[in-house]
């Protein structure tokens, strides 16, 4: 089944060029455009797409106040922020309110398409040169940076839940590191690495890999 897209821009250029850019890929379907973000959420609704490529700087609600509305919200839908600002307060700011991954508009095509891809089956995905990066800023950022639309849970916290080679995953997983590369790091099978992230994500209550990463970090700053 084609992976279904939704695209929030604000100018009708690069939504002509990201669609022709996706329309020859088998597994990728654009089934709607937004022009500003109160279209967004309207046409997430109406037309149940599997991702949204998602640009910040829109009129009448900005692409970090999608995020916000669709995190009190029920969609299924997963958030490829798609922009020109390259500030890391801007990216922090994208994971702390949802995102499952940030691109610049001046990404190249493969690495948009592996993109769309990984945040498809619920993986994180940032440019390999700033992943690292990202998510340890994420770790060491004081409380208070973002105030959260609802209070973290008190403990336990996700790492009293899980045994010691399981946090030893979740830590490869928020420095960035895909399933095959968690593997290799460990000399084990990609399927014994799918298990363990499938029972941490079991232990601490979420629903994917995304989620996971948010409550981690949440959990590591209490």
């Amino acid at each position: 089944m084609a992976i279904r897209l939704l695209i929030a821009d604000d100018h009708a250029v690069v939504r002509k060029g990201i669609r022709m850019l996706l329309e020859d890929e088998p597994d990728m379907q654009v089934v709607g455009e937004a022009a500003d973000g109160d279209e967004a959420v309207d046409l997430i609704g109406q037309l149940d797409p599997d991702i949204l490529l998602l640009d910040l700087t829109m009129p009448r609600m900005s692409g970090l106040e999608v995020l916000k509305t669709l995190s009190r919200q029920s969609h299924r839908v997963y958030t490829l922020v798609f922009s020109m600002h390259s500030n890391p307060d801007y990216i922090l700011k994208a994971v702390q309110h949802g995102a499952a991954g940030y691109l610049l508009k001046d990404t190249g095509q493969a690495e948009i398409l592996k993109a769309i891809r990984t945040v498809s089956i619920g993986e994180l995905y940032y440019p390999p040169s700033a992943s690292n990066v990202i998510i340890k800023q994420l770790v060491r950022q004081q409380p208070g940076a973002v105030e959260p639309d609802t209070p973290a849970p008190k403990a336990p916290t996700v790492w009293n839940r899980i045994t010691p080679r399981e946090a030893q995953v979740l830590n490869c997983l928020m420095d960035g590191m895909s399933s095959t590369e968690i593997a290799r790091h460990f000399g084990v099978s990609a399927n014994t690495v799918a298990n363990q992230r499938a029972s941490i994500i079991r232990k601490a209550g979420v629903k994917n890999t995304a989620d996971l990463i948010r409550l981690a970090v949440s959990d590591k700053r209490r």
